[in-house]
């Protein structure tokens, strides 16, 4: 063989022998540059991540649920839910501390409260857990991230609804949960938008319906009763919703006042289909679990570091997402029933 030939075919042999090595060596041992498998997210089955909720039997959190497994399943790792089963701050505390003692790879967590679960979640965060807030947020506590509606705009836009609804006058009451930081502030965004932007509406009173059916049911029959020129209600809740409707009702009055509700429920939802309750404000509760689990993988893998700031001083995961809202009514009410 001639010189010029064998080094031709020994290059040949050089250049497969380096492409193989990259290919099955560099390239195939699973990790690009971002710390991530060169098929994407993928984690480990055994590691479990735990989402705490509270009134842990109703409707409204199985959304968000999916949204988690959904997570789940696609970056291959285990979830669990925890919750307190009735609306009590002491005892969804006691819940997150035990989740906290088993150690999983990280807590989403929706805040009874804003101020309560400040120590629970902080001691979970001190001892490397990753933790992330949705729906209900905690903002003085250590936890990374909040998921959840712009509960301000969200009552920005139940004030406008229910202009429209009352052709811009009339008397209004809201039914809402004080303690609770979303419902102060839907409640805030309907107050502001009100005085702001339609002066003929008079909001006659601010109610706490206890997140409780029943108990929103006989304060709107009370407001009623010491407010007879009422025209409209506003539930920042979807028990509330469903409680000022069955009200209603009793009173020989569905129909007759306008009702806006919160959230999608099946009660909430056959209350729009029948025409008690004019709209329901729908949030983005799929997104709030499945986003929750996505942040709690990056930051439980060191994807993204829990303890440093990016070149412009940005946090390691958003601080704030807002999951969206949308209006709920006869016109599209079929689309939100679970299928």
């Amino acid at each position: 063989m001639k010189r010029p030939l064998l080094f031709t075919v020994y290059g040949m042999f050089t250049l497969l022998f380096l492409l193989f090595f990259w290919y099955y060596g560099i390239r195939g041992s699973g990790q690009d540059d971002w710390n991530e498998s060169s098929s994407g997210l993928s984690g480990d089955i055994e590691e479990k991540y735990v989402m705490v909720t509270f009134q842990s039997d109703i409707d409204y959190w199985r959304s968000i649920m999916k949204g988690f497994e959904d997570a789940a399943q696609e970056i291959n790792v285990s979830v669990d839910f925890r919750g307190a089963t009735r609306y009590d701050p002491d005892e969804e505390i006691t819940v997150l501390e035990q989740v906290i003692a088993r150690k999983p790879a990280g807590i989403a967590v929706t805040a009874i409260n804003p101020q309560a679960l400040n120590g629970a979640i902080d001691k979970g965060v001190q001892a490397g857990i990753p933790i992330v807030l949705f729906d209900s947020g905690a903002p003085e506590s250590s936890a990374y991230a909040f998921l959840g509606t712009d509960n301000v705009k969200a009552g920005a836009q139940a004030a406008r609804e229910m202009s429209r609804l009352l052709n811009g006058s009339g008397a209004v009451a809201v039914i809402t949960q004080p303690n609770q930081l979303n419902h102060q502030e839907r409640t805030k965004g309907f107050q502001d938008m009100i005085s702001k932007a339609f002066p003929n509406i008079r909001i006659v009173e601010v109610a706490d319906g206890k997140g409780d059916l029943e108990a929103s049911a006989q304060a709107a029959k009370r407001i009623v009763k010491e407010h007879p020129e009422v025209d409209g209600f506003f539930a920042t809740q979807a028990n509330g919703g469903v409680g000022i409707g069955q009200a209603m009702k009793d009173l020989g009055l569905a129909g007759k006042k306008v009702i806006i509700g919160f959230d999608t429920d099946k009660g909430t939802l056959d209350l729009v289909k029948d025409g008690t309750i004019n709209a329901t404000l729908a949030q983005g509760t799929w997104n709030m679990g499945y986003w929750s689990l996505m942040d709690l993988f990056h930051l439980h893998h060191g994807i993204v570091q829990p303890n440093s700031r990016g070149p412009n001083g940005s946090p390691p995961v958003p601080p704030y997402t807002d999951t969206g809202i949308t209006v709920v009514s006869r016109v599209n009410v079929e689309q939100y029933y679970a299928r």
